[in-house]
């Protein structure tokens, strides 16, 4: 089949528009994409010199939605089917894999990391771990009214924060605090209200602090206008208001900056647990025996498994989730001067890039 779509010749560079020819081979699809979200760690391949595994020439882009246009041998059943991709796909077969933990198989394949991904008409993939979309046009099944052009976010940008949640052992009436509010962090702070959990929001921006205050959040604070030890204070009283102990709160660093990590680990009390979710390639400094004094915990999240996105996909078609007000959508045919937008700090919402028809 003939496609097209976005390459990054060279970083920085910009991308240009090439068409190729790609068919699905065994146990593959190619998928017609519907809608691709364009994440800050596809900035970071693009400007920041962050690594692909698959060298330049490449197509970016990991939070994809579609329909399977052509089905290779065992990958028939999926034929017509409207799917999403999700943006870590273990190969289900390895140690890991058969240990749980798909998310270090190294055997995984990330679009738009170790193949081409999303930016362009199609892409092709492996079938293991697709999403199966629901009928969007059932109302009983899709009552919030999100299209499959807007599902897209899933890979990504709502089912990271998922699975770092679920990991954290989040529970009814604890403290969620998201460390960076655009994007991951304003989604999984939804996810976490969703649970039932008394979400602390934290950023730079009062705008995107705004965005959250009717989906969920509890207290919202200005980390440039509170130093650290006011950060901790106000989340000190919040916590004392609403007698939640400090082994009852999980925070989740979602900014990808130096300043929202070392903030992140600076807030872990007695007890407590951190979620690294979001990247920078910049070191941080922090005091390690902070984790020993106070007996807490800090783990890392890569991704979210395949075998979580159907439950979220009900979250976001019952309007648990509100995915919608936080999506702007762009023709693909912009994705230079979005990609620039975003750099710029022009963009407060997620953008979802369209192909032209």
């Amino acid at each position: 089949m003939r496609i097209s779509s976005w390459v990054v010749e060279q970083p920085g560079r910009p991308m240009v528009e090439t068409a190729r020819e790609e068919s699905a081979g065994p146990g593959e699809v190619l998928v017609r994409v519907a809608g691709c979200g364009v994440c800050h760690t596809d900035l970071g391949y693009f400007y920041d010199g962050v690594p692909t595994r698959h060298a330049f020439p490449l197509t970016l882009g990991h939070e994809v939605s579609g329909t399977v246009v052509e089905a290779g041998k065992g990958a028939e059943p999926w034929m017509g089917r409207n799917v999403i991709i999700p943006a870590v796909i273990p190969c289900g077969q390895c140690d890991a894999c058969r240990a749980g933990r798909g998310s270090i198989c190294p055997k995984q394949v990330f679009p738009g990391n170790d193949l081409d991904g999303g930016f362009g008409t199609h892409l092709r993939v492996p079938a293991a771990g697709l999403c199966p979309v629901p009928d969007l046009r059932n109302p009983a099944r899709n009552p919030a009214k999100v299209d499959l052009e807007t599902l897209s976010v899933i890979a990504d940008a709502v089912s990271t924060p998922y699975q770092a949640i679920l990991r954290s052992g989040l529970a009814s009436g604890d403290i969620a605090v998201f460390v960076g509010v655009g994007g991951v962090g304003g989604f999984g702070a939804q996810i976490a209200a969703a649970m039932g959990a008394l979400v602390v929001a934290v950023d730079v921006s009062q705008e995107r602090l705004d965005a959250l205050k009717d989906f969920g959040v509890r207290l919202a604070l200005r980390a440039d206008q509170l130093d650290i030890k006011a950060l901790r204070g106000a989340l000190r009283d919040f916590a004392k208001q609403n007698n939640v102990p400090s082994f009852r709160h999980r925070i989740f660093e979602t900014s990808g900056t130096v300043p929202g990590q070392a903030a992140a680990f600076s807030l872990l009390g007695p007890g407590g647990y951190l979620s690294i979710v979001g990247f920078t390639p910049k070191s941080v400094e922090v005091r390690l025996s902070n984790l020993m004094a106070f007996d807490a915990t800090a783990q890392g999240n890569w991704g979210c498994l395949p075998e979580h996105y159907p439950a979220i996909v009900d979250l976001v078609l019952a309007g648990k989730v509100a995915v919608t007000p936080f999506v702007e959508r762009r023709p693909m045919a912009s994705i230079n001067q979005t990609f620039a937008d975003i750099h710029d700090h022009k963009v407060s919402g997620r953008i979802v890039l369209i192909p032209e028809r």
